[in-house]
């Protein structure tokens, strides 16, 4: 049986529970919740290998196996699978209340804009806040954050929160505000608004039905690329052609990436909540 690696919760020595049966490992685990504690890190193939994602603070997951100061996880935002570095994650899971809907912000080790930041939150971060003073806020695991950058509710369209990114430099799988590729952003606005969403095109494609017209907040298609639909006639995509996040007309997209031979375009598909 083919397996998407990307997506199956096992290393060569141990997989998870709901694998027994289907693939055959020395050891079988429920897995142990933690998560991320670092403001951004790369899920990776293999200790110190290629990133195939980033995972932002505060995003939960599964420990599958621990291995020479590395973790195997399962991430629950989109069920990705990869290596982070045990110093990226954290056992400690106080309960998630607000998450970061500025493209970033700062973290502060006092309620205070001129103080020191202690490291930069990407739009997403996930955050367990304690209380607010003033126009600050305090998380359980330390510092403070500006509440004007942080909300507890989800936003209403995607189009804006992609927008937000705009000039954001392209970064092969990236999903920050300090880089970012296509999926990263389609998945970033989806999952602002509730949205669950794979973290790759093609997953995205499979994800949701396909439509025959395009309208606001639909997701066009091509070979390894995708892109966020503003109207029947612009889109939002994070592009290696521009190196960002750019605006462009669709028509000519589709010309000019077919004309590079990274077409064809395969089509709009409409997501749901």
């Amino acid at each position: 049986m083919s397996l998407d690696r990307r997506l199956t919760p096992a290393t060569d020595r141990v997989a998870h529970d709901s694998l027994q049966g289907v693939l055959q490992r020395p050891e079988y685990t429920p897995g142990q919740p933690a998560r991320v504690r670092a403001p951004l890190a790369d899920l990776q193939t293999a200790p110190d290998g290629r990133r195939d994602r980033q995972v932002n603070f505060g995003a939960d997951l599964t420990v599958i196996e621990t291995r020479g100061g590395w973790s195997f996880v399962r991430m629950a935002l989109d069920g990705y699978c990869g290596w982070l570095p045990d110093g990226a994650i954290t056992r400690e899971l106080p309960p998630i209340t607000h998450r970061v809907t500025a493209p970033a912000t700062h973290l502060y080790p006092a309620p205070d804009m001129k103080q020191q930041e202690l490291a930069g939150l990407s739009i997403g971060a996930r955050l367990s806040v304690e209380t607010v003073e003033g126009h600050f806020a305090r998380l359980a695991t330390g510092g403070w954050v500006p509440v004007q950058h942080i909300g507890d509710r989800p936003a209403e369209d995607p189009v804006p929160v992609a927008e937000s990114l705009l000039g954001t430099p392209y970064l092969w799988g990236g999903n920050s505000r300090w880089g970012i590729d296509c999926s990263g952003l389609v998945q970033a606005a989806l999952t602002a608004c509730g949205i669950a969403c794979p973290g790759d095109s093609d997953l995205q494609r499979a994800a949701f039905p396909e439509t025959s017209s395009i309208r606001r907040g639909d997701l066009l298609f091509w070979p390894g690329h995708v892109a966020l639909a503003l109207s029947e006639s612009r889109m939002i995509h994070a592009t290696a052609w521009a190196m960002s996040v750019i605006h462009e007309d669709i028509a000519p997209a589709i010309a000019r990436i077919d004309a590079a031979g990274d077409g064809p375009f395969l089509g709009a598909h409409r997501p749901r909540a």
